[in-house]
């Protein structure tokens, strides 16, 4: 999975795996997680919100299992 970075005061950076519907975030606190089971029309509409951290919060937070991950598991993001 390799990282983008995002415009947002929230996120800096995502990885998005389509075949396991995986959706790895870097925040800019500096946290990661991984969130299972996240389509990827979810990914595709977090890539083109004007404010990232605002639909992350209406429709990926609380709405998917997730877990933190460690710097090397994700390749940077």
């Amino acid at each position: 999975m390799n990282g983008i970075a995002v415009e947002s005061s929230t996120l800096a950076a995502l990885a998005y795996d389509d075949g396991r519907e995986i959706l790895q975030l870097a925040f800019r606190s500096g946290r990661k997680y991984q969130y299972c089971g996240v389509p990827a029309i979810a990914c595709e509409g977090l890539l083109r919100a004007s404010s990232k951290g605002k639909y992350f919060n209406e429709v990926i937070c609380g709405r998917f299992p997730f877990a933190p991950t460690a710097r090397a598991q994700t390749g940077g993001v």
